[in-house]
Formats: C-alpha cells, structure tokens, sequence
C-alpha cells in the first residue's frame, strides 16, 4: 500500500515527475500541492490520471510486472455493472464503496463517485496488486477466507470479499491493524458493503512471528498516516519513554497461527506491514506452508523482494505476479517511492 515513512520532500516531487512525465513540475505551488498528498503512492497515482500522462500510458511504471496469469482479463472479469453513487462514498470497479474520511487527503472531494477498472492504477493500488489479489479470489473452492495484516480500513477484505460474494463464495475476513482508528474504520467498512458481523474478525495488534508486546506509533487524526511501523525488542527505557510521552502505545504481537485460528485453509494472505515482511515470511515459512494457499505480499525495498524470492521459491511456492518497488537514488542509496507487489501460490495448497 501506500509509502510513507518521512514527509515528502521538494526533490521527492521533482523525482516523481522526471520518473512519470519526463520532465520537471510546472511552479512551486504544484510542488507544494503534491507534497501535502502525504505519500508518494498517492502522488504517483494522481498522477497516473491525468491527461498528460494518459497521452505516456505505455510508459507507465504500473505496465511494467511479470505475471504467469492475464490480470488485466482477471480485473476485467470482476468489475461490476451497473454501479450507482453513494453519498459521501467514493465506489470502485467491484462496487466496494469507500468513505471520504478515511482518507480525506486522496478522496475528499471524490465522494459520490465511480471509479473506472484501474489499469494501470489509481490511488489505491495497480494491476499487479488487483490481479493478484483477485486471482487469489478465482482460486478458492467453496468459501473464501482471508486475513489482511496491516489491515487499515480493510481495503483488501472489502475488495476480496466483495469479489468473493458475487462468485457465490461465502467470505470470512481477517484484519490486523495496530492503529484504534483504524480498526474502527474496518469495522465501519465492512458493515458499509455488507458483511455480517460474524464474518469479520479484527484484532487490535501488530502481526507477528510469536507472541509478545510492541510500541505502536500514536497519531492524533486516524486517516493521516498510513505507513506507521512498530517497533519490535525496545528497550526498557525507550519502552518507558515512549508511553509517557504518549507518542506511541504498547500493543500485543498477533502470531499468524492465532490469526489464522483453527481454520483449515486461508485462500488468502495479504501482507502490509512496512518493511517487516521477509522477516515474518522467513519465521512463518512451516505455517505458511501449511495452511496458506495464496500470499499477496507489498514488498517495502528491492533488498525484500530478494530475500521473500529466496524463501518462498526455496519452500515450493510458485511466484505468480511480480512488480518491483519503484525506487530512486538519494546519495548513491535505493530509496523506495512506491511499494512493489509480490502474489505467491502455494503448490502444496
């Protein structure tokens, strides 16, 4: 999902620019409106809708995975007819509707809209995360189950889940979101489309390998940020001074088997958890193995993807969809604009 570990900067715009219109932005003010999108993601996707770089659509970064399955035709076949408007909604290709404020800095003023199929992308995700997500959904057998770890407003439940429901399949959905606010988003998103309160299970928590606490970051407004990172093994001091300044919370660590319960098969696991991924697959892998048919994994550095390509095709598992992490140099270092996209199936599931 999005990026955001730092604010954006005047260069991270000017790189956006250069890396999707081939050329530097129009005055300061543009700088400044991009800027204040807060993610890089979303400054690259708004940008992925305009005019201008419709006319370059071919260039776009979005075009650019490798996949063993047509996504494009995968999306095509999931977009729903006949979409109506909902007040104060904005509505996706699958007829998920979405409410304004839980992100109001991308979609404030896109309430009462419907949303064309993504290709490449939009502000939420593109081809390679839609595809393979959705491939996950064609995939199950006569329920469909899954679990999104760092959930936010639940968008890959709701966007699965509904999918799901229109092929006939009866959905449970899993979330874990370390932010409050968050959760109740999820909770409100999920009642919003329609699911039933026993078809949704949240934990309030940081997913992990083994039981345990972390400190969570605490953020004033839920919808602002959406790239916090816990932190794991702080000390006794940074624990103490982290909670009495109130800048983050102390929150248990979730482990995939409690998440998964006792569940036979999960048809799905999407994996968000800023730059914790390999280091939860790597200590995942038996369970994983097991119990998981499909991963759909947001990779946060291309060091990431090497490591989750060594582990997951070391254990069996066919990588099915792969887009890198969109980078830029900053002093002779990668530096990661857009997060990449990694869909996985499992050969023994």
């Amino acid at each position: 999902m999005w990026k955001k570990t730092q604010p954006l900067s005047h260069e991270d715009i000017v790189a956006i620019y250069d890396v999707l219109l081939g050329r530097r932005p129009e005055s300061e003010s543009v700088i400044e409106n991009y800027r204040r999108m807060g993610s890089a993601a979303a400054v690259v996707r708004a940008i992925g809708q305009s005019g201008e770089f419709a006319g370059r659509r071919m260039s776009s970064p979005f075009h650019h995975y490798h996949a063993s399955f047509d996504a494009q035709e995968v999306m095509r076949r999931h977009a729903a007819p006949r979409l109506e408007p909902r007040d104060g909604h904005l509505t996706n290709f699958l007829g998920v509707v979405i409410h304004s404020k839980f992100l109001p800095g991308i979609l404030g003023d896109r309430a009462g809209q419907v949303e064309d199929i993504p290709i490449p992308a939009n502000w939420h995700a593109d081809i390679a995360e839609w595809g393979a997500a959705l491939r996950a959904v064609e995939l199950a057998r006569d329920s469909f189950t899954m679990a999104e770890l760092g959930c936010g407003w639940g968008c890959w439940m709701n966007n699965t889940g509904v999918a799901a429901r229109r092929l006939g399949l009866k959905p449970h959905l899993i979330g874990v979101e370390g932010d409050p606010g968050h959760i109740a988003f999820a909770r409100e998103a999920c009642a919003s489309n329609g699911f039933a309160e026993d078809e949704v299970t949240l934990f309030h928590g940081i997913a992990a390998a083994a039981p345990g606490t972390a400190l969570f970051p605490r953020q004033k407004t839920s919808g602002m940020e959406w790239g916090l990172e816990p932190i794991f093994n702080a000390t006794e001091e940074e624990r103490r001074r982290a909670l009495a300044a109130g800048s983050h919370d102390e929150l248990p660590m979730i482990p995939l088997d409690e998440v998964i319960g006792d569940r036979e098969r999960l048809d799905l696991l999407h994996v968000d958890i800023q730059g914790g991924e390999a280091d939860l697959v790597d200590s995942c892998i038996d369970v994983l193995s097991r119990r998981v048919a499909y991963m759909v994994i947001g990779t946060h550095s291309r060091q990431i993807e090497g490591r989750l390509m060594d582990s997951l095709l070391g254990a069996g598992w066919n990588l099915e969809m792969e887009r890198p992490a969109i980078i830029r140099l900053s002093e002779g270092a990668p530096l990661t604009l857009v997060d990449g996209v990694q869909g996985w199936r499992n050969t023994a599931r």
